[in-house]
């Protein structure tokens, strides 16, 4: 049963989570959102108490 040698499947594995590691995550933290948040949209605006005529 050939799918049970270890030996390409093993190195295909290496290599996969090797590109994963190197390649990928520099990509994905070089990533800038284009609106971030500002403390200023952070604040929440004053609202009004509502009339409740039937209260």
């Amino acid at each position: 049963m050939p799918q049970l040698n270890p030996a390409p499947w093993f190195m295909i594995l290496v290599v996969t989570w090797a590109v994963f590691l190197t390649i990928i995550p520099p990509k994905v933290l070089a990533h800038s959102f284009p609106n971030d948040p500002s403390p200023v949209a952070a604040e929440k605006p004053k609202t009004k108490s509502w009339n409740w005529p039937w209260y």
